[in-house]
Order: structure tokens, then sequence, then C-alpha cells
């Protein structure tokens, strides 16, 4: 028998034989795993509870459903705290904010063919064994609706061996949907896919890279500026997300009138800033850049906003290009952004709204900036990715 000790930052549980990394345990409990590697709760934890998706066991999609709410949020803040910690920083914490089941508007699956037709689903977790899960609790009801099809779509793109990608997001006027496939794209399917599209009222259907059918523009809302996203193109995962992201990054540049997007993508922050401020938007990414500008074209009572195309990894704003901002927002990928950092450092900006999809690489960043002599005055995480170990983190920083 092993006891529970603590959680990583995955979410497995580290036991008391001091090798073991065990799934859907929590800290306290007291388990007996058999040879065959059956796992058995012999005393729970008084965090367990009943999962509340039937899909739970068999798919990878989720690996904390089997805590309470609040210890989940506490779990999360806590690897948050621990990367800041091991940098020497220990700031405020605001209340995490966490987007409620089924909200999640953007999902990626995968499709195979069976014998009676197809199915469609996520992997089972650390495997190629793929798990239908019609009764999803983390997914839009809208997507959920999308399901039969994609498994149509699974019918025409995939072939009986393979298994394609189907990239799928809530628009307004219906799914958004990208095939990827390594089928080739034939005048005959080009005519079946626009049928099913019609049939299943998609907005867009995209095959690997190429447009086969848009009927109704796939708008995303940025706080009333539509815009049309590229195919695939990155989006906060849930609307309540978003929102709270946003909320944030408003409040820590309210008082300026000059403010810089770093990787803006298609505009999430760029767009509702520029109903009060002047916004310059820097991405790497053309397609997501020029949705933003059309966006803003097209857009109603927005002030100015410039864009320009740029891999901020290898080329960051210097700091006499940056001498003309009151603020700065940056929304890096997972790497982070230490070179950005770093102009902005040697700069002029005195206030800067940091948005981070990793705890470790925002710790980094948050460093780097604390150290140039810069506040920390609060962060908060914000938990868009319910029950997985995916943690979002927004914080502000000013100048002393």
């Amino acid at each position: 028998m092993l006891t529970i000790e603590s959680l990583t930052h995955l979410g497995m549980g580290r036991a008391s034989d001091g090798q073991s990394l065990l799934p859907r345990v929590l800290p306290g409990e007291e388990v007996d795993v058999a040879q065959d590697g059956t796992l058995r709760i012999i005393t729970p934890s008084t965090d367990r509870v009943a999962p509340p998706c039937r899909h739970f066991k068999s798919c990878g999609g989720c690996a904390m459903q089997h805590a309470t709410d609040a210890f989940v949020a506490a779990w999360k803040q806590d690897i948050v705290a621990k990367a800041l910690s091991a940098r020497g920083l220990e700031p405020d914490f605001r209340p995490i904010a966490t987007s409620p089941a089924q909200s999640r508007r953007r999902a990626k699956l995968s499709g195979r063919r069976t014998k009676k037709g197809a199915m469609v689903g996520f992997h089972a977790k650390a495997s190629d064994t793929l798990v239908q899960v019609p009764d999803c609790q983390l997914l839009t009801p809208a997507l959920l609706a999308s399901f039969p099809a994609l498994e149509a779509l699974t019918v025409l793109a995939c072939s009986r061996k393979g298994k394609i990608d189907l990239t799928v997001t809530e628009a307004p006027l219906g799914p958004d949907i990208l095939i990827g496939t390594d089928k080739d794209l034939t005048p005959q399917l080009r005519v079946e896919l626009a049928g099913l599209a019609n049939q299943f009222g998609l907005s867009r259907l995209v095959w690997n890279d190429e447009q086969v059918v848009m009927i109704n523009p796939p708008t995303q809302d940025f706080v009333g500026t539509s815009v049309v996203p590229p195919p695939g193109a990155f989006l906060q995962a849930t609307k309540h997300g978003e929102q709270t992201l946003l909320q944030a990054v408003e409040e820590i540049t309210a008082k300026a009138t000059r403010i810089v997007d770093l990787f803006a993508g298609c505009g999430t922050f760029t767009l509702p800033l520029a109903k009060r401020a002047e916004v310059h938007a820097v991405e790497g990414d053309a397609p997501m850049l020029a949705a933003l500008d059309r966006g803003w074209r097209e857009g109603h009572q927005l002030r100015l906003v410039t864009t320009e195309t740029r891999d901020l990894f290898r080329r960051p704003l210097e700091a006499d290009e940056l001498r003309r901002f009151d603020a700065a927002v940056i929304d890096p990928p997972r790497a982070g952004a230490e070179a950005q950092i770093e102009t902005l450092i040697a700069s002029d900006v005195g206030t800067i709204a940091m948005v981070s999809c990793n705890p470790v690489t925002f710790a980094r960043d948050a460093q780097i900036l604390t150290n140039a002599g810069f506040a920390m005055p609060w962060v908060q995480v914000v938990d868009q990715f319910r029950w997985s170990p995916h943690t979002e983190v927004v914080a502000a920083f000013t100048r002393i």
C-alpha cells in the first residue's frame, strides 16, 4: 500500500515509495497498485468527488475531474506561486477565475472511419486509442452538436486505416471546421464536401490549407468588433477566460493613450483597447494580423490601429521603437518573450500587462522585469482549461 504525498504540476501523484507517479489520485490518499497496474483507492481524500463526465476514465482530455473545484483552484494557484517563489517572487494573488463547464469554444479532435461509419473524439491518455466523447463536459453545446457533421466529414476525408485532425471552432452562424488529412482533394470531393457543409449548416470548411466553402463568415466578436480569423487561428479557449484576461489588461493599461500589443494575434486585446487608445499591433503571423486589420477597418468608433508583421523572437521591438508608447501588452507563446522583455526594460514604457500560458517562462520574465526595477503589484490565475494541468496567468508590472 502507498500513500500519495503530493501532486506534480501535471496532476500525477507522488507516492511514498519515492518512485511511483500515479494518475487520478489526491494527496493523503492510501492506494494499492496491483501487479497489472490496476489502481485501487483504499482511503480516499475528502477532496475526492465523482467525476462529472462519464468519459473521464477513458478519455485523456481531463486530468482532475476526481477533485473538488476548490482543490483544483488551489492546486493551480500553487503551481504559479511555486514557479514565482523559485525566482524569489512572492506577489499578491487575486482570486482565481475558473471558466464554467461546457464553455470550451474550440477543440482539436481526431476522426477515424469504422465499418459502420466513423468515430470522432479525443485520444486516451498517452495513447493512440480514439475515445468518443458525446457527453463531453468541456465543450460548448454548439460544438457537441457538430459531431454528426464531423463524423460525416470523417467518412469523406479519412482513408480506411488512417486518422484525420478536426479543428472545430464555435461561430455565430455555424461551426468553423479545419480538416487535416493526407487525402487528396478531388473535384468530386469538393462537390460532396460542399453538400455536407450546406446540410449541416457549417460556416466555413477548410481542407488542409485550402478553403472549400464559406457559407457564412465565421466571425468572432471582440467586444463589438467582428473579426474573421484565419482557419485554425489561435483564440482564447473560452469566452469567459477571454473576458477575464481582457478586463485585467484594460485595468492595467487604463491610463495609457498609446499602447503596443505584442504577439497581438487576431486582436483579442488590440481591438477592445482601441475604443479608448491608439494601438500598434505586432504579430508574426501575417494572416492573423490581416484579419485584425480588416476587423478594425470595418469596425465602429475605434481609434487608430496600426499593424506590423514581425517575428518578435528574432527581432523584438527595440527601445527606440517603443519610445512612443505609454504601455505594452504582451501575450507570448509558451516559450515566453525574454528578448522582448529585455528591450522593454531598456525603453521608457512604464506599464506592462503580461499574459502567459506557461507559469515557468512567466516567472522567468517576471524576474527579469522586477530585477530591472518594475513592481508586480498582483497576479491572477485564469483557468480556461478546466480539469487540466494547463494554467493561464495575467499580471501588472509598473516601473518604479
